[in-house]
């Protein structure tokens, strides 16, 4: 008897081609196109694209909507985050909680022993690994999937390049539009920039002062969602003759605070919300602090479910909010949330 697999269809190229090729391995597919958000006009293009997708490869597509959900999830605490001064993720909320939670849950629904995606990550049940072409690797933002589900999902498009998976769409008549279709955002439901959006949930242009570290009023900004840590333009230093940098954000007295480059420097962060695929209390491995930035030397201790990580290298523009993932090699070990550095 054929194992049922059920796929995430977004009606993009890559979960349209790990449909195919599921197909093709002999699995009994199902889709699953999930309604997240309400943005203006996104699914009755994007479900109309899974559906022809579904009916090329010969499958049945489920929809469901999970907007309540979502907004509990991942909308809100991205609202939130933001307007605590912390920079987020929505991304790893939504893997953890819709993708790979509801998800699961509607596996369970209609009998399927798989769930798959087109993400560009592999997993060997246990642990996840960083995807064989590194330019599309997304195992940073599934640093936050429950490790019991593991065993049950399926990556076809974790040992291929993006750019012969376009090139397999391009050689199908039926499928030659997917592979011209633009990339999908970063941030599903964010059209222009995040300040945009946020302007319809909360105030962000509030006129701050901006602060130096020893608390003098050395400038002005326009509303402290505007900024992140790290960033350099967009706000007014007086008389300031070398560039300075946001190093601290003071949410309740809507404060900057900047510094020069070295202030950026940071050598330790404690992490709180930890997932761990690993059961040591003690032990060194390298950590990314961001995504697509490169992994650093560390020693991490779990003590009282935080993780207090001491880099061996000074990383520079560390966001409070932003997950720190841990890799040893190219396995992925678990991580956390950055709580504070």
């Amino acid at each position: 008897m054929k194992k049922k697999v059920l796929i995430g269809m977004s009606g993009g190229v890559d979960s349209t081609i790990s449909a195919l090729l599921l197909k093709e391995e002999g699995y009994d597919v199902e889709g699953l196109y999930m309604k997240l958000h309400s943005k203006l006009g996104y699914h009755e293009i994007n479900q109309a694209r899974a559906q022809r997708a579904a009916d090329f490869v010969g499958m049945k597509l489920h929809v469901v909507d999970l907007q309540e959900i979502f907004n509990e999830k991942v909308f809100q605490p991205f609202i939130d985050t933001y307007a605590k001064g912390k920079t987020p993720n929505p991304c790893a909320l939504c893997n953890r909680s819709l993708k790979f939670g509801e998800m699961v849950k509607y596996a369970d629904k209609i009998g399927a022993d798989f769930v798959a995606t087109g993400h560009y990550i592999k997993t060997d049940g246990e642990y996840f690994y960083e995807a064989y072409d590194d330019s599309k690797d997304q195992s940073y933002f599934l640093f936050y999937v429950d490790k019991n589900i593991l065993p049950r999902l399926l990556f076809p498009l974790g040992n291929k390049k993006k750019s012969d998976i376009k090139k397999l769409a391009s050689s199908i008549s039926e499928l030659e539009s997917f592979a011209y279709q633009g990339e999908s955002s970063e941030i599903c439901f964010v059209d222009t920039t995040y300040t945009d959006l946020l302007k319809d949930y909360v105030e962000v242009d509030k006129i701050g002062q901006v602060m130096d570290r020893d608390g003098n009023i050395v400038g002005e900004h326009k509303g402290y969602m505007h900024y992140t840590i790290g960033k350099r333009r967009g706000f007014t230093i007086n008389g300031a003759h070398e560039p300075h940098y946001v190093v601290e954000i003071n949410a309740e007295k809507n404060q900057i605070i900047v510094g020069k480059k070295e202030e950026l420097a940071c050598n330790k962060v404690v992490l709180e919300n930890l997932n761990l695929y690993t059961n040591e209390k003690s032990f060194d491995t390298t950590v990314k602090l961001r995504y697509r930035t490169k992994a650093v030397p560390c020693h991490v201790e779990i003590k009282d479910d935080k993780a207090y990580v001491a880099l061996k290298e000074s990383v520079f523009g560390v966001a409070t909010g932003q997950a720190a993932v841990f890799y040893d090699d190219n396995k992925l070990i678990g991580g956390g949330w950055i709580e504070q550095n």
